[in-house]
């Protein structure tokens, strides 16, 4: 089994998850050319106890780490981040990381003054910016569900610039209808975790929020993202300054895919990859796969749209749209937040 040392030395052993009542940490050793495959890390399964470490948290918190040159892909759900940084794995320029499942149990734990993650950020964030190749960036993709880590996150490493990304409403809205009654029921359930960090008056008493659609708290929780993605591309985020962060549409991430992968490099790490390399990854199976599920993305999607699509699920996003732009420019707030990357 590998000791401190090992897993300090080598970044494939990545920090996977936290048993907090054993105090300790478990790590899982992914191989460079598995990073780009569909799916989070933070699914991923040791295939054999050989993969898979745990060391003490106080060993984890004295590690010996550089800072490492990191930076991230914060995004609102279904807005292709995922797609972002499965094509950010870039040999001899940078790494990409989907996900990992520690961003989460840090999220779930607290990283505020007194709870359980506080003491782990820093030395977590120095662990996932090990260079996987000599001079390579590190980006990370934590799951939307740790949203509320983006100060902490960003003051942890103050050289870490980010990539706020996001789309329409309504095509957020129809991803949520495409997944069914377990998206509606993830939507709902965002709703309500937005609103425990980011949350508003809205003018809504508890039964008026219960009787909400769907789509309506969807909506809501869509909004609410936008409102704290504005606050921190604003730079009224205490400590966050305001030129560290940059806005991408999803659409327009893939309709101008090499421009939009080269411009997420220099704003983040300053460096460029070689054009041929782009458009090897660009003609290559990250963009031809779904990027969650694996398959043919054309494929899946044709699908999704044939089983989802009706005139009745359209006039529901319209409605859902025009009140929630509304609610938006009684708050005075632009949505979705302006595009700065492009």
């Amino acid at each position: 089994m590998p000791d401190l040392n090992d897993i300090a030395a080598d970044p494939s052993w990545l920090p996977h998850a936290i048993d907090w009542q054993a105090q300790r940490m478990q790590f899982l050793r992914i191989e460079r050319e598995t990073l780009a495959e569909p799916g989070f890390l933070a699914d991923r399964k040791p295939a054999t106890q050989d993969e898979a470490a745990w060391l003490p948290l106080s060993q984890v918190a004295s590690m010996d780490l550089p800072e490492g040159n990191l930076h991230f892909i914060f995004h609102t759900a279904f807005c292709r981040s995922t797609l972002l940084v499965r094509a950010l794995n870039l040999p001899g320029t940078s790494a990409g990381l989907s996900e990992p499942g520690i961003l989460a149990a840090l999220a779930n734990a607290g990283v505020q003054p007194g709870q359980p993650g506080a003491a782990l950020v820093g030395p977590v964030l120095r662990l996932l910016a090990r260079p996987w190749g000599e001079g390579e960036a590190v980006f990370v993709k934590p799951t939307n569900h740790a949203n509320m880590l983006m100060p902490a996150l960003l003051q942890a490493m103050l050289q870490a610039r980010g990539v706020l990304m996001t789309n329409s409403l309504e095509a957020f809205l129809a991803s949520v209808i495409r997944k069914g009654m377990m998206g509606r029921r993830w939507a709902r359930q965002l709703y309500l975790e937005m609103q425990s960090y980011i949350g508003m008056d809205l003018g809504m008493d508890g039964r008026e929020q219960f009787a909400m659609t769907d789509l309506q708290a969807a909506g809501l929780a869509w909004f609410l993202n936008q409102r704290w993605f504005t606050l921190h591309a604003s730079g009224r985020i205490l400590g966050v300054a305001a030129d560290r962060l940059r806005v991408l549409d999803g659409d327009d991430f893939n309709a101008q895919r090499a421009h939009a992968l080269m411009a997420v490099l220099q704003h983040c790490s300053g460096q460029a990859a070689p054009a041929d390399l782009i458009a090897e990854t660009i003609r290559g199976p990250v963009f031809a796969r779904h990027s969650k599920l694996g398959g043919d993305f054309g494929d899946k999607e044709a699908a999704d749209a044939a089983r989802s699509g009706s005139a009745v699920n359209d006039e529901e996003i319209a409605q859902v749209a025009q009140w929630v732009g509304m609610i938006a420019q009684q708050a005075g707030i632009e949505v979705p937040v302006r595009q700065t990357l492009l």
